[in-house]
This record gives C-alpha cells, structure tokens and sequence, in this order.
C-alpha cells in the first residue's frame, strides 16, 4: 500500500508538472498528459528533454535578439520600409487597416518597398537558379538548409561553395542537426578542408542534453552578397527532383528575391549563425553584408521569422489575420495541415459566410501519422464548406498561401502547430499580382491532377481509421 501510494504521488506531481508548464497551450498539454498516463514513467523523461520549455525558448530568444539590434540600424537606413496602407499595390489594403497594422507590427521584418521576385516552381526550376546564382558570389555566400542530403545534387551545392570558397568568397552553411543527420563525416569534411565554414543548428546530442531537441532549424535561406536571396520550401536532395521512387513526383514551391527584403533573409541567417556558431557579427562587416543595392523592381514584400529566437508567433499570426478579412477565396496548400484552434476556426468561420476555401493536401504522405491527424480535421471542415484536395501526381510539399488579391505566402511553414510554435520558419508574404497569378496558376493546375474529397465518401471509412485518426489528432499538437 505505501508503494502505491508513492508510485501515486509521483503520478500526480508529473501531470501536475505538465499542466503547470504547458497552461498556455491546453491541447500540447492534454498530448503530453495522453503519452504519460500510457507509459508512467517513460511519458515524464521524454517530456523533459523534448518538450518545449518557456525558459529555454527565452534563452534563445536573447541570444539571438544581440544580432539584430546591431544591424537593426543599418538595414532601416538601407531599406525602403512600407509605412502607409496607401502605398500597397492593392487598394483593398484602403480598406483593411486592421490587417496592416498587423502586418506591420508582427515582427522586427516590415513590407519593403523595393523588390524583385519569381517564383520557381519544383526542384527543376529552383535547383538551377540556385547554382547559377551561388556562382556569382564575389564576397560572402549563406546557405542553410533543414535537410541537406549526400547525393548527386548536394554534390553539386557542395562543388560550388568549394569553388566559392577556393576563389576566397566566405562560405558560411548552416544545417538543422535533426535534419541533416544523414550527411556523412566525409561530406562535411570535404566541405571544411576547402574553407567552407560549416555548423549543425542544434545537433541532437547537444541539443537534448541542453533540452532543446524540440527546436528545430526548419529554414531554407540561401544569400549570395548580401543582394540576391532564395526561400520555400526546398531542402537539398534528390528527393525535391522526383528521384525517390517511394514518393515519386516532388511538387513543391520556392521565391527567388532580389532587393529590400534580402536584408531581412540576411539578418534572418545571420540571427542562426549566432547560435550555430557562436561568431558575433563586427560593424565592419555589417557594411559588407547589408551593401546598398540599385531598386530594380517596386515589389512589395515582407520577411516573417518565427520561432524560439523571435517575440511574436509571426506566421500564426499572419495567417489568422488574412484568413479572417478575405472575402473571396483562401487557397492554401500543405504537406502537413494540423491548425491550431484559432485557424480552424477561422477557416470554418470564413467557409461558413461564402469565402471560396480550397485546401490541398497529399493523397500519399511521408508519415503516416501526420497524415492520418490532418484527415481528422477534414470532417467538420468538410460541413463547413470547405474543399479538400488529395494531390495524386505524387507528393505535395509546398507551403503557399493565397487570400483575395491581398496577399500570397511561400516559405518554410507548413500549415501546423509544429510550424507555427516550434520549428525556426521563415515565411515570404508577396502582396503583387504578378507573383500571385503564377501561384494562382499552380494551383489550379495542381487541382487537376487532384481528387477532391467528397463528404458523404468520407464519412464512410472504417471504424479502425476513424479511431486512428482520433489517436494521432490527440497527439498532434507534438507532431
């Protein structure tokens, strides 16, 4: 009896641990209080060392924030900042103040004025563009990635910044330690032995005994001199070219960028590097990263970062305000679509009063699980009016957003609770009609080669998948 009434105790103390924790997000804690009532004293360890955990989050928010309030200046000098709701290309912004000011105030990246972008659509285009731009560099090259394989196209990135670093351009490359892990010792070495200056972000081991493991770098940046910068949702791999015959065709998306909002790509990889490298950031060199470019283009873009090192949950934040005004459509497509309570409902709410609301997702996934609690959500949505997607031509990886003419999204974050308060993201919000209408124009050729899910189908699956499905929505606040 006086053993159970400690095991009890013990029991209680660690629930009472987790609720106390996780008080601001209830959902992670049910997860988590789910895992530990399934296994007692494994659920607590494991909570520990990969929870996300609030000090933490504000101990790597500090060290990175020292960065940018040394370049804050110099960038503010530089850029053309966006001030007034006038200035936006649509005039429905005239009329959505609200969602400006949001815009405005989410995070230390604001709208720029002057830009270029274009969209390159899949490894075909993408890849291409960033080899022929890495070998312009003349004086710095950034490159970080979540996931950067050892296979035939990685040796062509890594041929590159060899060369790069041979001709004495600075090579600086970042990659997530999770993400990454397959790269082999030789790979990296290859790389050092030439003069590329290489660092994991978090690596596992590091990161669990610091218990950060639950922070991963999940951004894709490369920067060639401080003037041309690319973002999405492409990591470095044969996989992104349709090469990995379990998945087949790999659909994704990635932004080319060229003017103002390159800095904010800069500050953004410069802010890793910190913590990846531990190098401060001289003013000197500041003039040498951030160098004064020609206006070529009156695009208006903005650079969102969030994640542990940031203030605000910007990417959550966007993506509610813009799904909130729109009036006409929501297009989004995600490989993984598990929103948290406030997109959900903002979703239902919109589909209810008439927005023509479209999601894509993929027919095959690369996790069953993920899968299986994004199906959980289809349902009610479905009721609501919403249109889901499978894509069917292969796997479905790009994360694009589009609401009305106001504005389009392309980067890192997919449209989940991971994303959007775990993982470092990094998100390009696009505001002209020349970048949307090629999105639009994907999208709806991706429609074709999708099935749309009809309710009543739907509602007839198994008993066991309707059951897994609740299983894996419980725990996707940790997925």
């Amino acid at each position: 009896m006086f053993w159970l009434v400690i095991i009890l105790l013990v029991f209680i103390f660690q629930a009472a641990t987790i609720i106390i924790l996780e008080f601001r997000n209830p959902s992670k804690a049910v997860a988590w209080l789910f895992i530990l009532f399934c296994v007692p004293p494994i659920g607590f360890i494991v909570y520990y060392f990969v929870a996300q955990d609030f000090n933490k989050r504000k101990k790597v928010r500090k060290a990175g924030s020292r960065i940018f309030r040394e370049i804050k200046e110099t960038i503010w000098e530089q850029a053309h900042i966006v001030k007034e709701a006038a200035e936006m290309p649509d005039n429905r912004f005239m009329h959505q103040q609200r969602l400006f000011n949001l815009l405005s105030h989410l995070s230390e990246s604001p709208i720029t004025g002057c830009n270029r972008s274009k969209v390159l659509t899949n490894g075909k285009e993408a890849f291409p563009a960033m080899l022929r731009e890495m070998e312009k560099a003349k004086h710095h090259l950034h490159v970080e990635f979540y996931i950067f394989r050892d296979d035939a196209i990685s040796t062509k990135f890594q041929e590159v910044m060899i060369r790069k670093a041979r001709e004495g351009v600075r090579v600086r490359f970042i990659c997530d330690g999770l993400g990454s892990h397959k790269m082999s010792l030789g790979f990296i070495r290859k790389l050092q032995d030439a003069g590329v200056e290489f660092h994991y972000f978090l690596p596992p081991l590091i990161a669990t005994i610091d218990r950060r493991v639950n922070y991963r770098n999940h951004r894709k940046i490369i920067v060639v001199d401080g003037r041309v910068g690319f973002v999405g949702g492409i990591n470095v791999g044969d996989d992104y070219l349709g090469k990995y015959h379990k998945m087949g065709f790999w659909r994704d998306t990635h932004m080319q960028l060229e003017g103002d909002a390159v800095y904010f790509l800069q500050n953004t990889f410069l802010n890793d590097w910190k913590l990846a490298s531990g190098e401060q950031i001289t003013e000197t060199q500041l003039k040498e990263l951030f160098p004064p470019h020609i206006c070529s283009g009156d695009e208006k873009i903005q650079i969102l970062a969030s994640g542990p090192d940031q203030e605000w949950d910007a990417i959550q934040e966007m993506c509610f305000g813009a799904i909130s005004v729109a009036c006409e459509r929501i297009y989004i497509t995600s490989p993984y679509f598990i929103p948290d309570p406030a997109l959900y409902e903002a979703l239902k709410t919109a589909a209810v009063s008439g927005v023509d609301v479209k999601i894509i997702i993929p027919y095959q996934s690369d996790s069953r699980l993920v899968h299986l609690a994004s199906l959980s959500y289809v349902e009610e949505l479905l009721r609501a009016g919403v249109e889901f997607y499978q894509y069917r031509k292969g796997f479905v990886h790009a994360k694009v957003m589009i609401v009305d003419e106001l504005l389009a999204t392309v980067g890192t974050a997919n449209m989940d609770m991971r994303s959007f308060f775990c993982n470092f993201e990094l998100t390009a919000v696009l505001f002209e009609s020349s970048s949307m209408d090629r999105l639009i124009a994907d999208f709806e050729k991706d429609l074709k080669v999708s099935s749309k899910i009809d309710l009543k189908a739907f509602q007839g699956r198994s008993r066991g998948q309707k059951g897994a499905e609740i299983l894996s929505r419980m725990l996707s606040p940790l997925l």
